[in-house]
């Protein structure tokens, strides 16, 4: 099989066989019309992206954005903070789950989003770019109903998982009384604040269970568990497995 020259590194392998299928992709995102999609290469400049991302901008066409960065296209912190982002995923190889934050949409009004980024990896490993979404909350909350606090808040859940936490301890971070909180919380979300610090920790203990050789109790202490037992129960019940399952198929499904 012939390698297509999609200029997309990290999508197809040495050997030419399909990891993903962009063009089908690509088609699919631009049917969601509240989501921002892309994948950037190993630079962090747009190779893929979809027709609410370009409109986000107030962009015509998506051959404005290819080859850019996102600080090439958004001016300020809308543009630096997103490519600050992809440096840093592009670098450790950590990817960014739904963390809330302001974007920018046409004409010069920041709203909130949900972004996630997810490295993509060649056959040996190595970080050969990413792939994203930004989910556009306006329909769920305005731009008032947030305090910026709430997403430092988030933040802080997202880099001290390991720590004590508690919705009560996030709560006060906001800014927000915990009932507040808890809404806001469930209204962006979905799921209740513990129910959030629950999903948070066994994310990224799929990830460590996927990616590291550490043992199931190592990982359980780094992903805030008291112990081995309680990051079981709570996996098998987020994820309808354990956590020693969940490692066998990975490791099943790269071989």
């Amino acid at each position: 099989m012939k390698k297509p020259n999609t200029g997309l590194p990290g999508l197809f392998s040495d050997k030419g066989a399909l990891l993903i299928d962009t063009t089908h992709i690509e088609q699919i995102a631009d049917l969601m019309h509240d989501t921002a999609f892309f994948i950037k290469d190993a630079a962090g400049r747009y190779v893929v992206v979809n027709h609410s991302l370009v409109e986000r901008h107030g962009l015509s066409e998506k051959a404005q954005m290819i080859g850019r960065r996102p600080c090439d296209v958004c001016p300020g912190d809308f543009g630096r903070i997103p490519t600050e982002q992809d440096a840093q995923v592009l670098r450790t190889g950590r990817p960014i789950i739904e963390r809330l934050e302001m974007f920018w949409r046409k004409p010069h009004k920041p709203v909130w989003g949900l972004t996630s980024k997810i490295p993509i990896r060649d056959e040996h490993g190595r970080v050969t770019g990413l792939i994203g979404i930004s989910k556009d909350l306006t329909a769920l909350v305005s731009r008032d109903d947030v305090p910026p606090a709430i997403a430092v808040a988030l933040r802080h859940l997202e880099s001290s998982f390991d720590q004590p936490l508690s919705p009560s301890s996030l709560a006060k971070k906001s800014g927000m009384s915990s009932a507040r909180f808890a809404r806001v919380i469930k209204r962006i979300h979905g799921i209740s604040p513990m129910q959030l610090i629950t999903k948070t920790r066994i994310t990224a203990g799929s990830r460590l269970l996927r990616e590291t050789d550490a043992s199931i109790a190592e990982i359980a202490l780094e992903c805030g568990f008291s112990d081995h037992s309680a990051f079981t129960r709570a996996f098998r019940a987020v994820t309808g497995m354990s956590p020693s399952e969940c490692r066998k198929s990975a490791t099943t499904a790269g071989t």
